[in-house]
């Protein structure tokens, strides 16, 4: 390597720009995508060739990294000019401007025809998608709920609901710890890639915490919630209010050792009692189910526990958790991301909400804070920042997810500086990085030059900015009444229908922006103070659904005039609620029970 080329090493996390230009290059020449991904480039840093999982020794058809090299230095020395060629053909090809896609309708029938289309891809009885390798893909999990509300079919809530069963239950959850790992090497949600990621479980979190049912007296995965949260809480904080970015899936030098079991340990650590009785809930055995270990699960069925004994659960995987602490740790990726951190405080605030913890929301508040003062140069968000350094500006999804964060924050708190930044945070992006069509570039227009600004809508292991920012809008229009918020997100969405149509699995997240776009209503409870306000505002949380948006104001202090619900009062001087949707508000609504059979009607 050192012989031949110039090597660069390049932090995907840190740098996606860069991922994304390189990874479509790989396709372009007909490689499979994925990671650790070896791009050969001109200095001019155009891209010659590339490929993914190269062996250290030839094998099963594919040469050695080093006869690659090799090879590449050899017709790069010998061939410069056709090198030059093809270098030249393929950077243009990835700047050539996208093709004009067929329009589509975007209406219901084109939400109902991507929900059935999701389905035949998803594991009925295991949840996720079908096979294996299994990834928890939260936004498609987020358009299926919506959809699943929207339409009221059971197959599509049973398909959220046993994914969320899945990544829950099985060992891709840390039980002993908390928090969620990367994905599932099996069908089964049993084996893990070890990593933990702090955007996959911000994303857990608002997804647990919004599927709570209005029917069940506690909501059916608190226990998961409080674990991820303590985790979060305790493993990934830094000292300046950013949670650090993942922990590795290796320690000791061996994927997963820090997490899994042999039942003697069990027998060392506990009475024999707690042991067999633990070692009976989470699977964990003297033969294993992971190469001769045990990773804890709870995918075999069991019947409810009494109340002494989850209390005597509980005690007992603190006990394992305090034992396992002594073992060699993974390493901390202690970075700061922009839209990671965003996804936490996402998560954060949704779980406040829906589970009535203030000491969540004030957590979420001081890492928004942090963003604003670490992860911000002269008042613009950056991108990643480390021990004093800075890579930035923002990207669009960093963006969009601060935004959406933002709206989280004003949910759950009611305090309108919240409006206000997520207002800004898309004022930026419209600055910096729309396309002029609808569409945003990923990186702004001040950033470094790189060889393309990619535009790509599709999402990933996260939402897309398009999807995200659609959403945003849509929120801020129904919060706020104001024309230009919805005109914004009807251009995201139009710009992107040919891509919806012909690719529901790449516009979940934009598609359930378009869900909330068509079925959007207002919830506005006006009374004489906040503390007031707060039995109707605890039926809203209780009963929430995702087309619902929610704003508390003291009487007097009026909505703008462009919103339905302006120069409503509190009738009586009685905290009072009005329900509003595509331009016309309910009547009063003053008692809870009727609030909650109103906020269940579609």
């Amino acid at each position: 390597m050192n012989a031949l080329f110039v090597n660069i090493k390049v932090d995907r996390e840190e740098r996606p720009d860069l991922d994304q230009i390189y990874m479509a290059a790989l396709h372009a020449i007909g490689e499979p995508g994925g990671w650790p991904l070896t791009m050969f480039l001109t200095p001019e840093g155009k891209p010659i060739w590339g490929g993914t999982y190269f062996p250290k020794a030839a094998r099963y058809g594919r040469p050695s990294f080093v006869d690659v090299m090799r090879r590449v230095a050899e017709v790069y020395a010998n061939e410069r000019e056709s090198v030059a060629d093809q270098a030249a053909r393929l950077t243009a090809h990835l700047s050539a401007p996208p093709r004009r896609e067929v329009t589509a309708r975007l209406d219901v029938d084109l939400l109902d025809q991507a929900a059935d289309a999701l389905l035949g891809v998803m594991d009925p009885d295991r949840g996720g998608t079908r096979g294996a390798p299994k990834f928890p893909n939260f936004p498609l999990l987020d358009f299926l709920a919506r959809s699943a509300e929207r339409t009221g079919r059971d197959d599509l809530a049973g398909a959220v609901q046993a994914t969320l069963r899945g990544l829950t239950d099985g060992g891709i959850y840390d039980h002993i710890g908390g928090g969620l790992a990367r994905y599932s090497t099996d069908e089964r949600w049993l084996a893990p890639h070890f990593e933990k990621m702090l955007s996959d479980n911000g994303l857990l979190l608002e997804r647990l915490a919004l599927a709570g049912s209005p029917a069940a007296p506690e909501h059916p995965f608190q226990d998961r919630i409080e674990t991820t949260i303590a985790w979060l809480e305790r493993e990934m904080p830094l000292d300046n209010g950013l949670f650090a970015a993942s922990l590795d899936a290796d320690s000791d030098g061996r994927e997963g050792a820090y997490y899994v079991w042999q039942r003697p340990e069990l027998d060392s650590l506990l009475t024999a009692a707690d042991a067999g009785f633990i070692a009976t809930l989470y699977d964990i055995t003297a033969e294993g189910n992971w190469d001769g270990e045990s990773i804890p699960n709870r995918l075999r069925p069991h019947p409810p526990l009494t109340p002494a004994d989850e209390t005597r659960r509980r005690h007992i995987l603190e006990m394992l958790r305090v034992a396992r602490d002594r073992r060699p740790r993974p390493g901390l990726d202690d970075k700061q991301l922009a839209d990671w951190n965003a996804f936490a405080i996402t998560g954060l605030a949704a779980a406040s909400f829906r589970l009535n913890r203030p000491d969540w929301l004030e957590r979420a508040r001081r890492a928004f804070a942090g963003i604003g003062t670490v992860l911000s140069v002269d008042g613009r968000p950056m991108h990643a920042h480390r021990a004093g350094r800075h890579i930035g500006p923002a990207f669009s999804s960093d963006l969009a997810a601060l935004a959406t964060a933002a709206l989280a924050l004003h949910r759950a708190s009611q305090d309108a500086a919240y409006l206000a930044e997520a207002e800004r945070l898309l004022d930026l992006l419209e600055r910096h990085h729309a396309t002029g069509d609808g569409g945003y570039y990923f990186t702004a227009d001040d950033a470094e030059v790189l060889i393309q600004r990619r535009r790509d809508r599709h999402d990933d292991a996260t939402p897309n900015a398009h999807g995200l920012a659609a959403n945003a809008y849509i929120q801020l229009w129904s919060l706020t009444g104001e024309e230009r918020f919805r005109e914004r997100a009807d251009a995201i969405l139009s710009s992107a229908a040919g891509m919806i149509a012909a690719n529901a699995f790449g516009a979940a997240s934009l598609l359930a922006a378009l869900d909330l776009r068509l079925t959007v209503r207002s919830v506005v409870i006006v009374a004489p103070d906040s503390a007031s306000a707060a039995p109707l505002a605890d039926v809203v949380a209780r009963n929430w659904r995702s087309d619902l948006t929610l704003d508390i104001r003291s009487d007097g202090h009026s909505l703008s005039p462009d919103h339905p619900a302006h120069g409503r009062t509190a009738i009586g001087g009685r905290p009072t609620a009005y329900v509003c949707r595509e331009g016309a508000c309910s009547l009063p609504i003053q008692d809870a029970d009727e609030l909650a059979r109103f906020l269940l009607v579609e």
